[in-house]
């Protein structure tokens, strides 16, 4: 693939053009009883919009490649998941409001349940907020340090909370502890180079996830165990306002999605908690903006939970929503997902996520319905996400000629 960062900063131009990136993360599925969660659906506004614009299929990273949602992510916005490679620890950080400085190293931890070793639930049936900022709490008062390394832990939903080491000599080349599937053995955190700091902060890692175990033992709360993974540092990145020509607007209600676009620079709203708020979120600051991101967590969610209906349920949902969005008459609107996370894999999975592009200069695909198989027949074709954010900026009229 070639690397749109290394050509579109010379072509770009500015204009008054609106933007509308729409992801419903986890987007694609898999057939149940002949039909995925997008073709159960009724989505009749999103259809009716796919029959009269451009739709094709995203590859987020290569095709057969499963990818995380950071990797995925950073492909929607232009930039190769391949070169630009970001833990998942910097992202939750970031995400919910953790100062982080050089040299700091962060994870993405989960609660667990764990059983003679073995992880039986990983997100230790997803806990009440309200009880995940107990057990932080008591987290924090009892670990506060390791072998002269600060230890903080923050809150975030549910099940999910960040980890910050701050000390001399740390190294992010060291492994997860998460076997990022249940059945399988809490994982010890190993070294990945030869250098004394990596295996120095392997060994802090470990006796870390020990003394947490022994703690959540002593209260009276489902998890028993931590599992972390995306051990990282804080990198540099190209900011992405600064690229495109942007003012760029992060709508999201999840600390990953946030934390990874205040890293590349857009302007973060903190605040919506709901879908409905992210859309409110848009229609409050629509005049201020050029580029707005809006991110839909619980179609991911559910698909996780192999919960079929619920994700239908969302995904009309969204649908409901369309008409206000379109109601502020973006010139571009593009809906797509980040990665497919079918109900019935139960997990993200490598299959190609559907999208629909909105604007006046698309050609008109003529498909019957936003779906799977509807969007495979449209005239995009099926293409890396990485070229997304090229094709918006050509459809709102923001891309100078290449070459004589």
């Amino acid at each position: 693939m070639n690397d749109p960062l290394s050509v579109l900063p010379n072509l770009v131009k500015e204009n008054d053009k609106k933007i509308v990136l729409l992801v419903l993360d986890g987007l694609g599925g898999l057939p149940f009883k002949g039909k995925t969660s997008l073709e159960v659906a009724r989505t009749p506004n999103l259809d009716l919009l796919s029959s009269n614009n451009a739709c094709g299929l995203l590859d987020p990273v290569l095709p057969g490649i499963t990818p995380g949602s950071g990797p995925a992510h950073l492909s929607l916005f232009g930039y190769d998941p391949l070169k630009y490679q970001i833990g998942r620890g910097i992202l939750e950080a970031l995400g919910v409001g953790m100062k982080v400085e050089k040299g700091d190293l962060t994870a993405r931890g989960n609660f667990c349940i764990v059983k003679d070793g073995i992880v039986t639930d990983r997100r230790a049936g997803r806990i009440a907020t309200e009880v995940n900022r107990k057990l932080v709490e008591s987290l924090n008062k009892e670990i506060q340090e390791l072998e002269g390394v600060k230890i903080t832990f923050k809150s975030g939903k549910e099940h999910r909370f960040v980890l910050r080491l701050r000390g001399k000599a740390l190294s992010a080349e060291v492994s997860d502890t998460d076997p990022h599937k249940k059945g399988e053995p809490l994982l010890k955190s190993k070294s990945k180079s030869k250098d004394e700091s990596a295996r120095r902060t392997a060994g802090i890692v470990n006796k870390l996830t020990e003394k947490a175990g022994k703690v959540l033992e002593e209260m009276d709360e489902p998890p028993n165990g931590i599992a972390l993974r995306g051990i990282s540092g804080y990198p540099d990145l190209p900011q992405f306002p600064e690229v495109y020509k942007l003012r760029a607007k992060s709508i999201a209600t999840y600390p990953m999605y946030r934390g990874l676009t205040e890293l590349i620079g857009m302007d973060v709203d903190y605040k919506p908690k709901t879908s409905q708020d992210e859309i409110q979120s848009l229609e409050e600051s629509y005049n201020d903006y050029d580029y707005f991101y809006i991110h839909i967590k619980k179609t991911d969610s559910y698909g996780e939970d192999g919960n079929f209906e619920k994700k239908v349920e969302k995904i009309e949902e969204v649908d409901r929503f369309l008409p206000r969005i379109m109601k502020l008459s973006p010139d571009v609107l593009a809906v797509t997902g980040d990665h497919s996370t079918p109900a019935t894999y139960k997990a993200h999975s490598w299959h190609p996520v559907p999208l629909l592009i909105s604007s006046r200069w698309t050609r008109i695909s003529n498909v019957s319905a936003f779906n799977e198989r509807e969007c495979a027949r449209g005239n995009l074709g099926r293409i890396p996400s990485l070229y997304l954010t090229s094709l918006l900026l050509a459809h709102s009229e923001r891309l100078d000629k290449f070459g004589a």
